[in-house]
């Protein structure tokens, strides 16, 4: 804008290389990379190094605050020095740990004691503790319910953000492994607790994803409208699995890895279960039509199993509500939350 050549004022300047700072320049880099991508059919490092100025840094070891270690046959991400910092920002670095991060007693509620002191300090906490969840899930719940609660926090919501911290502090050194298989199966646990919300009777809903023995998705959100009863609570959440299981499936259907057997969801409600299979629409399911509807035509095809599974070995409970001791340390260790390996480093 404004620069005219007087030789020929009628003419736009046509850049042989985007400039920085540009709007554009983002979009002309990666068509620029995608086109070169494509001539060779994938991306190896050392084609691109001839084309374009980068530098290999080697294997994976360390991105975002989330550090990678290589074992002999799996991948541990963990974000320990992420939570010493979570910690003493707390002013909690000698406190006592306790065994979860949820008091099962009592649940949060909106109005529950006066409002905190500082509430801008209660926000970059519950912040911060939303980015550790990517490799704890087993502190997912708890961060989501003082979450929930962040835009007028209470001291009693700061006694629970302060048991997460309890929690991280005994358990500082744990995080996510990633093992070899040679498996290629989904399998996917949901589960909800219907009108868990004392504020809103609404219910939260949650599922976790397996790709062989691998933790790979997870998700926990309180759904956004009511339910009228726990079979519709619960077949919501089936909805919301069969959905992020068909993205997996289809992006693995992209590279080349397809899955040879159909995804096994497994449900502790037999409502629901018989709802995934029964044609017959009953009047009082037409409020949950297209999520039935959705999930019938995928068990049609071939492509879920909807299966039931016993409340004691529901995995997703994590996801939805505070568990006790003895349970939650089952279902910690099935998330594959543990200490890192004590084997030395090698080719993974």
């Amino acid at each position: 804008m404004g620069f005219r050549d007087p030789k020929l004022p009628n003419h736009v300047s046509l850049l042989k290389k985007s400039l920085y700072g540009l709007k554009q320049a983002p979009r002309v880099w990666y068509h620029r990379f995608s086109d070169f991508v494509r001539t060779l059919g994938f991306s190896l490092i050392n084609l691109l190094a001839r084309e374009f100025a980068m530098k290999d840094l080697g294997p994976l070891s360390y991105f975002l605050g989330i550090a990678v270690t290589r074992h002999s046959n799996s991948l541990f991400l963990n974000q320990s020095t992420y939570a010493k910092d979570i910690i003493a920002r707390a002013g909690m670095t000698n406190c006592n740990p306790v065994r979860t991060p949820v008091d099962t007693a009592t649940k949060l509620t909106a109005t529950n004691g006066p409002s905190v002191a500082n509430p801008t300090w209660f926000h970059s906490l519950a912040g911060a503790l939303q980015f550790l969840t990517f490799t704890r899930p087993d502190i997912s719940y708890a961060v989501q319910q003082i979450c929930l609660h962040v835009h007028d926090p209470r001291e009693s919501h700061l006694h629970a953000l302060r048991r997460i911290v309890r929690y991280l502090q005994g358990t500082l050194d744990y995080g996510l492994h990633l093992y070899k298989t040679h498996t290629r199966h989904l399998i996917a646990y949901t589960d909800a607790d219907w009108a868990g919300c004392p504020d809103t009777r609404r219910s939260t809903s949650g599922y976790c994803v397996y790709f062989g023995n691998n933790l790979i998705s997870w998700s926990f959100k309180r759904q956004p409208t009511l339910s009228r009863s726990s079979a519709e609570v619960e077949y919501r959440g089936v909805a919301n699995v069969v959905s992020d299981t068909r993205w997996v499936r289809n992006l693995l259907l992209e590279l080349h890895c397809p899955l040879p057997k159909c995804t096994l969801v497994f449900c502790d409600n037999v409502s629901a279960i018989y709802l995934s299979g029964n044609p017959v629409q009953h009047q009082r399911t037409k409020h949950i039509e297209m999520d039935i509807h959705f999930v019938r035509e995928k068990v049609a095809r071939g492509e879920v199993r909807i299966l039931h599974v016993p409340s004691r070995f529901q995995i997703a409970d994590n996801f939805t509500k505070g568990l006790p001791q003895i349970l939650f340390d089952d279902f910690h260790d099935s998330l594959s939350i543990r200490p890192p390996p004590a084997e030395t480093a090698g080719v993974y």
